[in-house]
């Protein structure tokens, strides 16, 4: 006897999952793969991309420097993170709260804007370079390997700062101390104690910012000159004249895909081999630190999230300076505002409306998807739910290739209109919602909704009538942070756009490369502030600012 598959409403939204990301995920990475296996002139089979990524010095330098980047950048989030992290939660730091919210400040905004800050202040005619030239003490410009891996460990180390603080809060306590009976001190338990038990958190938020520092485009086009990752060669490629080198363009974004998910599963080796356990039977406590000692932790606390924070700070400031082309002259006006309003208001609709509507579809599918993974484990769903890791790993310069290469002819020739970019954002960050219902699904029990069932309900009224309103914080806590990262969008969005669908970090990078530094002053602030309101209120409804971030 043959046994009959039910289809009930959660079956057709494991078809519609399945059908929504092969087309908008797998079918348009496939794509890359296909363009780097052909050659450019004859169309047929070739591995020529991938003979010269291995051969030719240029390509190669790429890739050094994209580990340089990523492991770079890793470093100096993690020192800076594991630091302030430790600070705060093992001392009592006054205004813990304002140190969060710095961070949080540093978190949210683009990094492409955090280089053009440090551009402002320590570029060729930065203002504190000129201070101190004026003075007679002279010191190199910001540009190249040392300003990108600046800017990535002052961008990124939030995400440790935030990871790790928790896993340190849940730390027994105990166990330190009974190394410290036995004469272990201190720095020796904070290697081979402390550490290891907060591993899997250090191990995550390392490969966080390693993925997050080799994907990124924008820091090193703009600040890092001749500085090129692989990121930026796949772009310059992809966008050259006379039809770039769509073949060798593709060859490097599978080399991206490669190394992110080589780093992928180095972290997860890591943790197999290394993991250690305890119970949170004695909960750590901050102790108080007095004299120099306080002074100390409380400066380097502050100094930290200071640090991280002035690129924000200095964007605000100087959109009210008066500019005179790239230069930034004494005095305040609104004339970079009035510019803003009267030339380049197109990009802030564009970034609203394409944000508002892919959140929108974000926010429906993402909840349906999470449901999925929460509620209905199976094989179709564990290989759904490992699908959409491939979003966090692929960047997003790789994504915008791989759509402008499969939706540029029929029957689904997208290329030039605003669908195509709404589709990209939604795909990159449809995995924010569905993490974020699954994880409120875990602290609601499916008994509410079984009774409801059993009262008669159909399974789609049940849901909405009884689980939806359980678990509304983690749906509105996952869109706003959608919203978040789809309003700073710059990768795909630059690969994607034509004129009239230009978008606001499009627009900002393009004015710091032209140098109208007013201009992107004014429009960054106005990025910053839609950002840092979108935060707030995932913060308030998420009721915990490490859930609404992680």
């Amino acid at each position: 006897m043959t046994r009959r598959i039910r289809f009930d409403l959660w079956t057709f939204v494991l078809i519609a999952a399945w059908a929504v990301l092969l087309v908008l995920l797998v079918w348009p990475l496939s794509s890359i793969l296909r363009a780097s296996l052909l050659d450019n002139e004859t169309g047929a089979f070739s591995l020529i991309h991938y003979v010269e990524i291995f051969t030719i010095k240029a390509y190669q330098r790429a890739i050094g420097n994209t580990f340089i980047a990523g492991f770079g950048g890793m470093a100096g989030a993690l020192v800076l993170g594991v630091t302030l992290a430790f600070v705060t939660t093992r001392f009592r730091i006054y205004g813990r709260a304002l140190i969060q919210t710095l961070a949080v400040v540093a978190l949210v905004s683009p990094p492409f804007i955090g280089a053009y800050a440090w551009i402002v202040l320590f570029g060729a005619s930065g203002v504190v370079r000129k201070g101190l030239a004026s003075i007679g003490i002279s010191i190199p410009p910001i540009y190249g390997v040392a300003g990108v891996i600046l800017v990535f460990s002052l961008k990124f180390f939030p995400h440790v700062f935030l990871i790790t603080s928790g896993a340190l809060a849940a730390i027994n306590r105990s166990v330190e101390e009974a190394a410290e009976s036995l004469g272990v001190p201190p720095w020796k338990r904070l290697f081979t104690i402390t550490f290891p038990l907060i591993l899997p958190a250090i191990s995550a938020s390392a490969l966080l910012t390693f993925v997050l520092s080799i994907a990124d485009f924008g820091t090193p086009r703009i600040i890092g000159r001749d500085f090129n990752v692989l990121a930026t060669e796949a772009f310059n490629l992809f966008s050259g004249e006379v039809g770039g080198n769509p073949g060798m363009a593709s060859a490097l974004s599978i080399a991206l895909i490669v190394l992110s998910m080589m780093v992928v599963f180095g972290q997860r080796w890591v943790l197999r081999k290394n993991v250690y356990y305890s119970n949170l039977i004695k909960k750590p406590e901050r102790q108080r630190a007095s004299g120099l000692k306080s002074v100390g932790l409380h400066v380097l606390a502050y100094a930290i999230v200071l640090m991280g924070a002035l690129p924000a700070i200095i964007v605000v400031l100087f959109s009210f300076r008066r500019t005179s082309g790239p230069v930034f002259q004494p005095g305040l006006s609104l004339q970079s505002y009035e510019k803003v309003i009267a030339t380049v208001s197109d990009p802030i609709w564009n970034t609203l409306m394409f944000s508002s509507v892919a959140v929108v579809a974000i926010v429906i599918s993402g909840t349906l998807i999470g449901y999925l993974i929460s509620r209905r484990p199976s094989v179709a769903t564990g290989a759904l739910d490992a699908l959409l890791m491939v979003p966090y790993i692929v960047p997003g310069i790789v994504m915008g290739i791989a759509f402008i290469t499969r939706f540029n002819n029929p029957p689904l020739a997208l290329t030039g209109t605003g669908l195509v970019i709404i589709l990209a954002v939604y795909v990159r960050r449809l995995p924010y919602s569905a993490r974020s219902v699954a994880a409120a699904l875990k602290q609601v029990g499916p008994n509410l909704e079984d009774a409801a069932i059993s009262l008669g309900y159909s399974p789609g009224k049940a849901f909405m009538k009884v689980t939806v309103p359980l678990i509304l914080p983690g749906i509105l806590a996952g869109a706003l942070m959608s919203f978040v990262t789809a309003m700073n969008e710059l990768s795909s969005s630059l690969v994607l756009y034509v004129g009239r669908t230009i978008t606001m970090p499009v627009r900002i990078y393009m004015s710091v490369m032209d140098g109208e530094y007013g201009t992107a002053s004014a429009l960054s602030t106005i990025l910053l502030t839609m950002t840092v309101i979108a935060v707030y209120g995932a913060f308030h409804l998420s009721g915990r600012k490490e859930s609404a971030l992680l």
